[in-house]
């Protein structure tokens, strides 16, 4: 997604490297994705998932989608 906007940013975090920011996000599955700083997802999950929780941590409706 952070190739395709510029309104979206990305980072991979090493936890060996930075264990603080390990401990900051609670990270345990690998992927774990910060959306916010407010939501996260563990693991590799489809696209389509992505999406949605992404459009959730926004406040969009993905009832209808």
């Amino acid at each position: 997604m952070a190739l395709e906007s510029d309104q979206i940013r990305a980072d991979a975090i090493e936890a060996m490297e930075f264990p603080h920011l390990a401990i900051k996000y609670r990270g345990q599955g690998v992927p774990r994705t910060v959306i916010n700083e407010t939501h996260f997802v563990d693991g590799a999950v489809p696209e389509p998932m992505m999406v949605e929780r992404v459009l959730k941590a926004l406040g969009k409706d993905t009832t209808n989608a």
